[in-house]
């Protein structure tokens, strides 16, 4: 039984008259009542009775009429999420993330990609950057929203922002008064950091811009989230300094001021396997960014 005897019959059932069912086809009467003849041949059963005038369906018409209406249904809906798949329209993308990025970037890219590709189930996951490149390389994430990649084997990079970075100060600190200061009067400063063993990749980022201009520096503690970062900045034990994003946070007796440094910028970017990156799924979660990207 194929598909297509299963659409010529329903056409006859639903028309019950051959030669409106075979216009309805655009095709001729005598081979849709071939193709009748020999379904009921292979159902073992008559399907139709004919007479002179019109055509009735018998019980077992009935039955496979409810059957056959259900099985063309089901395979238009597999054919069409077939079409979705392939275009990249439907599927699950395992997408990493920093945490920063759940303020800057990702509320945003799941609510563009909602609306512009319903089908397209983002399964999110907060991870380091160092963690994401270990999960794309094993298979275990599709894609990642990290910090700081360059050049990294078998791993291709987007860059989806060059996010501004910024100083977090106590309200009472030296600098509070300012609204912006530069690297340099920065040094001799205790700072709050990341481990470098947790998050190297930002860690060594933030380290370069200070070691650029001179500036030498203490760490006093060290914090793997943002909020307690900027907790401990605000309990007096050390300044920090984190991506523009932070600003979200606002917390009492803590002070933000900007870097006038062109360099002191951190870069966010979208990272996945080089062989997936031609992925349909990919390239229009991407395209999802970009649209908020664009004015």
């Amino acid at each position: 039984m194929n598909l297509r005897r299963l659409e010529l019959f329903v056409a006859v059932a639903e028309e019950l008259h051959f030669n409106r069912a075979a216009q309805r086809l655009h095709m001729a009467q005598p081979p849709l009542s071939q193709q009748i003849r020999k379904l009921e041949e292979e159902c073992k059963v008559a399907l139709f009775v004919r007479n002179s005038r019109n055509v009735e369906l018998t019980a077992e018409g009935e039955v496979l009429l409810r059957h056959a209406r259900k099985v063309l249904a089901q395979y238009a809906a597999m054919t069409a999420a077939l079409s979705h798949a392939k275009n990249g329209e439907l599927g699950r993308l395992r997408l990493g993330f920093v945490s920063s990025a759940a303020i800057s970037i990702v509320p945003a890219l799941v609510r563009q990609t909602r609306s512009r590709w319903p089908g397209i189930e983002l399964q999110l996951r907060e991870e380091t950057t160092d963690v994401q490149l270990e999960l794309i390389g094993a298979g275990a994430l599709d894609a990642g929203i990290a910090r700081e990649v360059r050049s990294v084997p078998g791993i291709s990079a987007t860059t989806l922002l060059q996010e501004p970075l910024i100083v977090a100060v106590a309200s009472d600190h030296r600098l509070a008064s300012r609204a912006h200061v530069r690297l340099r009067e920065l040094h001799g400063e205790t700072f709050i950091a990341f481990p470098r063993s947790r998050i190297s990749r930002l860690f060594d980022h933030i380290s370069a811009l200070l070691h650029a201009v001179d500036v030498d520096f203490d760490i006093s503690q060290e914090a793997v989230q943002f909020p307690t970062i900027l907790g401990l900045v605000a309990a007096h034990l050390g300044i920090a300094i984190v991506p523009e994003s932070m600003r979200a946070f606002a917390i009492p007796g803590l002070v933000y001021l900007d870097l006038d440094d062109d360099s002191a910028t951190s870069t966010v970017s979208f990272i996945c396997a080089t062989d997936a990156v031609d992925s349909t799924l990919i390239t229009n979660v991407l395209q999802a960014y970009k649209e908020l990207a664009t004015p």
